[in-house]
């Protein structure tokens, strides 16, 4: 079998920790360009994996003609990209929030159905161990219905992640477009989706910016969701646990408690009312500091090579983006939003 052409647009810490290192890992890829407006960032890789080196992605997609493409660009850019590779035949995978509006979401969709290629979007939460368990425990049904839960993403912001530090495009409300929801709230929103297999219904929230200086985007985020089933919960996304990283979500259910990713060894725990306690050491949850394989890479690789549809679609992505959108036009208003 040929192997996937795989071109990567973007070469900040997303793809250094995440997609070139999986990419590089699976047998069936060949990466053969790296793409960043910093042309020295993508040479790098280029020269390290035999590939090419351009300064923007139009060149690179005219010349190339790539079987798949990573946009790992700033969240403005991931339409336009995604928009562009789809056009020029490529399978895409888009960083998160795949868009920055509900109509760009909705364009990349449609590129990709007209263009007959995939469009995946890089919601890597749903894959790690933790939480692949977690409902797997929820759909066997032993705790009940889910009746309230809260999920929470907060770490001391990307200064300490991304490529540029304090100077990184995440500060910048026009390449970010959102802060702390963009970059860690639209992971909750699509974790809840995913592990309750329901929908939001209703959104209100609190979004501003509390300590981050010099930037114009929300540090943090508290928002309050109502699902279709009924279950109520909070959403937190927030740059400024200064200590005390945190990515847990907790499950009320009619028959006892879910607790994932608030132990340090065992990460779910499942509490009943009949007095029962189920541990599980299922591997870790992925932080910044250290870096877990997400397994977005390989599920983006076998859905080309089996001709699969992926399991996180752009459909997938555009709802969890819209829970984060609808948040900010809550805060905007004052009301409670309807999806």
């Amino acid at each position: 079998m040929s192997k996937v052409k795989v071109a990567v647009v973007g070469c900040g810490s997303i793809s250094k920790y995440r997609h070139i290192p999986d990419y590089a890992a699976n047998d069936n890829v060949e990466l053969v360009a790296f793409c960043d407006p910093i042309v020295e960032r993508a040479q790098k890789y280029a020269d390290q994996y035999g590939a090419k080196a351009y300064a923007n992605y139009e060149d690179m997609l005219t010349e190339l003609k790539p079987d798949a493409v990573s946009v790992c660009t700033p969240n403005y850019l991931h339409a336009p990209v995604a928009i562009a590779a789809a056009n020029a035949g490529a399978h895409v995978l888009v960083e998160k929030p795949m868009a920055s509006t509900d109509e760009e979401a909705a364009a990349m969709i449609e590129a990709a159905r007209k263009n007959g290629v995939y469009l995946m979007v890089g919601h890597n939460q749903r894959l790690m161990p933790p939480h692949a368990k977690a409902r797997q425990i929820l759909e066997k049904g032993e705790l009940g219905k889910v009746l309230t839960f809260r999920t929470s993403f907060g770490h001391p912001g990307p200064e300490g992640w991304s490529i540029d530090g304090k100077g990184s495009w995440f500060f910048r409300k026009e390449e970010a477009v959102m802060g702390a929801m963009g970059d860690l709230g639209v992971h909750k929103s699509d974790l809840i989706r995913y592990l309750l297999n329901d929908e939001v219904s209703q959104v209100t929230a609190f979004i501003d910016t509390i300590d981050k200086e010099g930037t114009d985007v929300d540090d943090n985020a508290t928002v309050l969701l109502r699902m279709k089933s009924g279950a109520i919960g909070t959403l937190v996304a927030s740059w400024t646990y200064y200590k005390g990283e945190d990515n847990s979500t907790v499950l009320w259910c009619q028959n006892g408690v879910m607790k994932i990713g608030t132990d340090p060894e065992d990460q779910v725990i499942v509490e009943l009312r009949n007095g029962t306690v189920e541990r599980y050491n299922v591997g870790a949850i992925a932080t910044n500091d250290k870096q877990e394989t997400s397994g977005v890479i390989d599920a983006f690789i076998t859905s080309i090579t089996t001709k699969t549809t992926p399991s996180i679609t752009g459909e997938e992505g555009r709802k969890s983006l819209a829970v984060i959108l609808a948040a900010f036009e809550a805060q905007a208003t004052g009301k409670v939003i309807s999806l």
